[in-house]
């Protein structure tokens, strides 16, 4: 494949990446742990880890799990927001040799149990506000050992009975649960320091995650990532990044801010992975809908990388303690998950003098495919370039490339690909091209320059008499109307045209009218572009990753 888009790169990054340098993930972490020792891993609530303490914990826990006598390759799942138990869980269960099945700690008991036995897990790391649901399931899965962690675990022992004193009895964030031969965390780390870890054979074809995917396309699905696609993910994101991170002085550490949860592959990979490839420092935001609670931990440190959805940008955007801030450290902010909005970029620039850099991925590619240049001044309304080592095919609906400009199916190849979907040869098929593409379901235009703009999923697209209707335009334009908050539309049935637009909005501004709204569409679309019916909503809809939930508005049953 010709990759024209090279010459639109930074002079500074290279047209591929070596991910053979590392044998697996294992051997990323423990290079890591040893070349910055002495260094901050890890913030949160104020108490911080070193990488030479990550190694040590991570170690105890990791022969703690090779003594209950799982085999090289079982699946332990990892049910925790972003509080220091995550890192080192996760470094322990590769260490280990086992597969980490990461899950959404606010998932429904249906939710979780379809995830543990669909993955097979034998073990699970959970955190105690959470229990309750694993307990309602915990007989119908394969789950034989279950550690169970406190929000105060690695705090130290008084300010962590302080925080589970609040958590527990104050806050009454600990539902009662009963799970019998449990264990404690820091009994786990205790017990794993009397034993010996046995170092795993991890190779780069080995499995390093399932990570579940496709609410949005039916069941959900684990995407096999092997240990090569995620490390050669990390090094291409490095690699992208390489002309900010140069900018700094070489012996200031990266700080990244970790507000995305980390089960989520966007989060797992740019903060955990690259942070601890680069030596960096992660600040965890285990609660970034407190977002008093999140300007207040911004302002104790120097922020460098700061990955964040549009939904997040435009909440901190709102906050009036945000700009006071000081921004003088700030070097990338990528955004991701989901679309970002012209009038939250634009306002982001002008708070933090920082650019959103809109990028490109998902669940089944580890997950970064596009990304725009570190060096933009202003918003493009594009995904970017495809990144290092990276194919990127616009194809019809027979598979075959379109014209440049026109639009298609986005497909990628690359060392970052799934190697498929666990179980599941016949989705796996429907997915992956025989020449080695996945595609993702997302329609995209390529311009000459290499350069790709989504237009939409194409179950999003609206089809108005015979027309077609891109949400993401709409919503595009409606969220730059100064009394909008949020606003997402879908279409619904109509008898005059097939489909109609419905947009729903959240106001910032408690006066707007819908006839204010309409009359604004009228200056901003054209005719069959404009919803026909509009609705306030007190919220909308989201994943726990701030990405609305289109699929939610669309599953109403009345249009107006």
């Amino acid at each position: 494949m010709d990759k024209f888009w090279l010459k639109s790169y930074h002079p500074g990054v290279p047209a591929d990446i070596d991910w053979t340098q590392y044998r697996s993930l294992t051997h990323l972490l423990e290079e890591a742990f040893h070349q910055y020792a002495a260094r901050r891993a890890y913030v949160c609530m104020d108490k911080a880890i070193t990488y030479a303490e990550l190694d040590r914990m991570s170690a105890q826990m990791a022969a703690w799990l090779q003594s209950r006598g799982m085999q090289p390759g079982a699946r332990v799942a990892i049910m925790l927001p972003n509080v220091l138990q995550y890192p080192v869980a996760m470094a322990a269960i590769l260490r280990a040799g086992y597969v980490i099945v990461n899950v959404n700690p606010l998932y429904t008991p249906r939710e979780l149990e379809h995830q543990l036995i669909d993955s097979g897990a034998e073990a699970i790391v959970v955190l105690e506000n959470f229990a309750t649901t694993f307990e309602q399931v915990r007989a119908r899965t394969q789950v034989k050992h279950v550690v169970v962690a406190t929000m105060g675990d690695l705090l130290g022992a008084l300010k962590g009975r302080l925080v589970n004193f609040v958590v527990r009895t104050v806050k009454k964030l600990v539902p009662a649960y009963s799970l019998p031969g449990a264990i404690g965390f820091n009994k786990v780390l205790a017990e794993g320091a009397r034993m010996t870890l046995t170092p795993a054979t991890t190779g780069p074809d080995d499995i390093a995650f399932l990570q579940y995917t496709g609410g949005t396309t039916g069941v959900s699905k684990g995407a096999v990532l092997l240990h090569r696609n995620v490390v050669a993910n990390v090094l291409q994101t490095e690699a992208w990044l390489r002309p900010a991170l140069d900018t700094l002085p070489k012996d200031e550490q990266i700080g990244f801010v970790c507000a995305l949860p980390l089960y989520h592959i966007y989060s797992l990979t740019v903060c955990a992975l690259m942070s601890t490839r680069l030596g960096g420092m992660n600040l965890l935001i285990p609660n970034p809908r407190d977002l008093p609670g999140f300007v207040k931990e911004l302002a104790k440190y120097r922020i460098h990388i700061f990955p964040a959805v549009n939904t997040l940008y435009n909440g901190l955007l709102n906050n009036p303690d945000f700009a006071k801030l000081d921004f003088s450290s700030y070097k990338v902010s990528n955004g991701g998950g989901m679309a970002v909005q012209e009038a939250v970029a634009a306002k982001w620039l002008k708070v933090t003098g920082t650019p959103i850099i809109e990028g490109y991925g998902l669940s089944e590619t580890s997950p970064i495919v596009t990304a725009n240049r570190c060096d933009i001044t202003e918003f493009t309304g594009s995904i970017g370039l495809p990144v290092p080592s990276t194919e990127l095919a616009i194809l019809d609906d027979d598979g075959k490339p379109v014209a440049l400009g026109q639009p298609g199916e986005i497909a990628v190849r690359g060392p970052q690909v799934m190697a498929g979907y666990w179980k599941r040869d016949d989705e796996t098929a429907k997915v992956m091209t025989p020449d080695g593409f996945f595609k993702t379901g997302d329609i995209g235009i390529m311009d000459e320059r290499g350069y790709t703009r989504i237009v939409d999923r194409k179950k999003d697209m609206i089809l108005v008499s015979g027309f077609n209707v891109y949400p993401n335009e709409i919503e595009g334009v409606l969220a730059s109307h100064p009394g909008v908050l949020e606003c997402a539309c879908v279409g619904v049935p109509d008898a005059n045209s097939g489909e109609a637009v419905k947009l729903f909005v959240v106001r910032k501004d408690p006066n707007l009218t819908v006839e204010q709204l309409q009359d604004y569409c009228r200056h901003e679309l054209t005719g069959y572009k404009r919803p026909k019916y509009i609705e306030f909503r007190d919220s909308l809809p989201k994943t726990n990753v701030g990405k609305i939930l289109r699929r939610e508005l669309r599953d109403e049953k009345t249009p107006a």
